[in-house]
């Protein structure tokens, strides 16, 4: 609770400032476009800071580059990379196979080439970092320890989903006017997958990243965003409610092979809180009041 609070309040915040400067819309940029956009991208590096903060606050330094080693864990098989970059785009060909089959015509293709988003999901893979050091190295062993590994994965993907939810509200986004629940409900079959991965690959955060990468870049099939009116209206294209069905099969095999796990690398039983010194509890409890205070004035 306390990761989840800190990590939403700080990107929450830091992208509301930087909504701000941008004028209300971030489709157009202004004259403090510059300082917006590090306000934008401290937001989103929020999980891998908190995660960083916590893990030294209860267990010191030496378990901060534990974590932080996992970030370039590459060895793993090869498979590994296949299923990480792979996993989404098929899923995405299938919805569109169904579409196809549905309505007789394909959706529209990507105007990038294939070559342009490979290389874009090599390069955006370290910028990756700033989320899956929280959400799968710090969020995911512990809950993992409590709950077992396939109701982590669930609980992870639907905390993942509410952390994006400002840009369905902010103009200017890539979320802007998308259906809210459909983005839950794939973002929590991503989350099955890439948990299982982290188990499969022991930890590696590599390959969360360059998962995460590839959801991001590689679509090759695309169809245009649909204003959905109401961020939690259900409607959305077939392809994308047909991409989702897909993931979730995949994500119901994943989750069935991972039953009974809860050991994952970071694993925790201890209370984060607890571990934490009195002088910092405290403070986080004065500021804790002080933002209830202050929204509820």
């Amino acid at each position: 609770m306390v990761f989840s609070f800190l990590t939403f309040a700080a990107s929450w915040l830091l992208w509301a400032a930087a909504f701000r400067l941008a004028g209300g819309d971030f489709t157009h940029p202004s004259r403090f476009t510059a300082l917006g956009g590090a306000l934008y991208l401290l937001g989103v590096f929020a999980p891998a800071l908190v995660a960083i903060v916590l893990t030294a606050l209860r267990d010191g330094g030496d378990r901060v580059r534990t974590l932080l080693r996992r970030v370039i864990a590459w060895d793993v098989g090869p498979r590994y990379y296949v299923f990480a970059i792979l996993f989404y785009p098929v899923a995405r060909l299938a919805g569109a196979a169904v579409e196809r089959i549905v309505l007789g015509v394909w959706p529209g293709a990507s105007s990038e080439s294939l070559g342009v988003m490979l290389v874009a999901t090599v390069l955006s893979a370290p910028i990756q970092a700033g989320e899956e050091v929280g959400w799968r190295g710090f969020l995911l062993p512990r809950l993992s320890a409590r709950l077992g590994l396939p109701l982590a994965s669930l609980v992870v993907g639907v905390v993942w989903a509410a952390w994006h939810l400002p840009f369905f509200f902010m103009p200017g986004t890539d979320k802007t006017g998308q259906p809210f629940p459909a983005y839950v409900a794939g973002l929590t079959a991503l989350s099955v997958a890439m948990a299982w991965l982290y188990w499969r690959t022991r930890g590696s955060l590599l390959l969360a990243m360059l998962m995460h990468a590839a959801v991001n870049n590689l679509r090759p099939m695309a169809t245009p965003p649909v204003a959905a009116g109401s961020p939690f209206a259900l409607r959305g294209p077939l392809m994308t409610w047909s991409a989702i069905g897909c993931m979730w099969i995949a994500a119901a095999g994943l989750l069935f092979t991972m039953r009974g796990v809860r050991d994952l690398p970071g694993n925790s039983r201890r209370s984060t809180l607890a571990q934490i010194p009195c002088s910092v509890r405290t403070w986080l409890n004065r500021v804790v009041r002080r933002s209830i205070d202050i929204l509820y004035r």
